[in-house]
């Protein structure tokens, strides 16, 4: 009788213990992903914005400026969510958006184009702030990211504007 007892005893206390410690990480589990968004690609290519791309005759124009393509690279690097060049190292970024700015041509230093330039300047910031600190949440990670993309897709836009006036202010009437 006393091992029947003590039998009892021991699977009473297995199905105690095994059933209090199977609810908390379940619980924990489902909180954080549901509180948690994480900035995938799907979540980047489900924004609502116009994305302008460079005409040809404005890709010939800009096939020098090295900056403007490495940019450019690093926009698709990010629609593709490869967030690595944005929440790097802040004096890179400095450096980079300084010598992007220096290396416009000339023709292109246009009040529209220069303050395009400085809004992508202010987004490129933003996002590598917002990237680096923990405590922001992703939500405003991701709209940051959204600024930065439509702040390039702007430019693009102007770029593409300006090209198109010059070519149209250069036609003289025929008679």
């Amino acid at each position: 009788m006393k091992t029947g007892l003590t039998l009892l005893n021991i699977c009473f206390f297995i199905l105690v213990s095994c059933g209090t410690d199977n609810a908390k990480p379940d619980d924990a589990k489902s909180e954080s992903t549901d509180q948690k968004t994480i900035i995938t690609a799907k979540a980047i290519k489900s924004f609502n914005y116009t994305d302008y791309v460079l005409s040809p005759s404005a890709e010939k124009a800009l096939a020098n400026w090295e900056k403007y393509q490495e940019l450019a690279i690093q926009i698709n690097y990010l629609k593709k969510a490869d967030l690595s060049f944005f929440n790097g190292d802040k004096d890179l970024l400095i450096k980079f958006i300084e010598e992007f700015k220096l290396a416009l041509p000339e023709n292109f230093k246009t009040n529209p184009i220069i303050s395009r330039l400085a809004i992508i300047e202010t987004s490129l910031y933003r996002l590598n702030e917002n990237l680096i600190l923990d405590n922001i949440d992703d939500d405003l990670k991701l709209k940051s990211v959204k600024e930065v993309l439509v702040a390039f897709s702007n430019l693009n836009y102007q770029i593409n504007k300006k090209l198109e006036r010059d070519k149209y202010n250069k036609i003289e009437a025929e008679y």
